[in-house]
């Protein structure tokens, strides 16, 4: 049976925590988890040992930008430790893909990357996106079980630290939820904060900043402002769409970086 502890976190995000694994929050939480663990091991999503798959994937130095979800998805073989992120080999027209992933793929065509082949989002982990859920474990078939289990103090002071010790990341702020971290990162300097509806089901079209226009006319731009703004400082942008042959946009952005 998986043990859960400060082990499980990489040493680098572990450094960048500091003092938490000494407050009560962090004792609560381990207390909270192997509760569960002894219980009801079977049914946590995702598994235990991928609670924090997007730091071990995502080195501290390598973070470009943060994109924050809720947390993990509660249907069985989704949730992967990748906020948004499902295994590859769940085919993009099934029932299985979320709604989410869905609209995603729209806004980067629509921005002229392409189309997402699969919905498994390693290639954008291990290029500097932190794909980061503010509930790191939810109970299967049970959304949002987890939410108060402990987690919330673990992911505001990584959010906060993380904001207030690299300038320059871009945070793509979707939905009312991953909004309401704002406070936590706008008191940090040079940080480049996109803010839009949730790209989920309907509510991808809602609010005053909506992910895609109705109809799906237009996108909110997120991943070419991202870009835009990792090659002003000299970045390297995102890779959004891995493909054989990269679009126009992903090859102009190539050589205009070059």
């Amino acid at each position: 049976m998986h043990s859960f502890s400060a082990a499980d976190i990489p040493e680098d995000w572990r450094a960048l925590l500091g003092d938490y694994f000494e407050s009560p929050e962090w004792q609560q939480l381990q207390t909270n988890l192997r509760a569960e663990l002894n219980t009801s091991a079977g049914m946590m999503c995702p598994e235990p040992q991928n609670f924090f798959k997007a730091l071990t994937l995502t080195p501290l130095t390598k973070v470009k930008v943060v994109i924050l979800g809720q947390d993990p998805y509660h249907s069985p073989g989704l949730a992967q430790g990748l906020a948004f992120s499902i295994p590859s080999n769940i085919p993009t027209n099934s029932r299985q893909f979320p709604s989410s992933l869905r609209n995603i793929s729209k806004a980067l065509a629509l921005e002229g990357f392409g189309t997402l082949p699969n919905g498994d989002l390693h290639t954008w982990a291990e290029q500097g996106v932190l794909l980061i859920n503010t509930a790191l474990s939810v109970k299967l078939g049970v959304a949002g079980s987890h939410t108060n289990i402990g987690w919330k103090p673990l992911v505001d002071r990584l959010i906060s630290t993380l904001a207030k010790q690299k300038p320059c990341l871009v945070w793509m702020l979707w939905g009312g939820h991953a909004q309401s971290k704002l406070p936590l990162i706008e008191a940090a300097p040079d940080q480049l904060i996109l803010q839009s509806s949730h790209p989920s089901g309907l509510g991808v079209y809602k609010t005053d900043q909506p992910f895609l226009q109705p109809g799906a006319r237009a996108s909110c731009g997120h991943f070419t402002k991202a870009n835009e703004w990792l090659m002003r400082r000299h970045e390297t942008p995102i890779c959004w769409v891995t493909s054989n042959e990269p679009t126009a946009s992903v090859a102009l952005q190539a050589k205009l970086f070059n």
